[in-house]
């Protein structure tokens, strides 16, 4: 998987070559740039594989009771005795 890794990054870096008009002696720094542009590529590809796992691992826990439904409508206060 290292050499697909290597041959993005070398793709990469070429195209960075190319667009800053294939100037000498900045293939170091074409790499380098390459090789961040890749490697941000990955992480955000993993991202959403890891939420999307977190997920279905929660899916696993009870769901969560639907909110209460509206309170019945109050009742007339208890009339008062009278006293004796």
């Amino acid at each position: 998987m290292a050499t697909d890794r290597q041959d993005r990054i070398r793709h990469r870096a070429h195209e960075i070559w190319e667009k800053q008009g294939r100037p000498h002696g900045a293939d170091y720094q074409h790499w380098d740039q390459a090789t961040r542009e890749i490697d941000a590529e990955d992480a955000a590809a993993k991202k959403p594989a890891a939420k999307a796992s977190a997920s279905k691992a929660g899916a696993s826990k009870p769901a969560k009771p639907a909110a209460k439904a509206a309170s019945p409508a109050k009742k007339a206060p208890a009339k008062a005795k009278a006293p004796k």
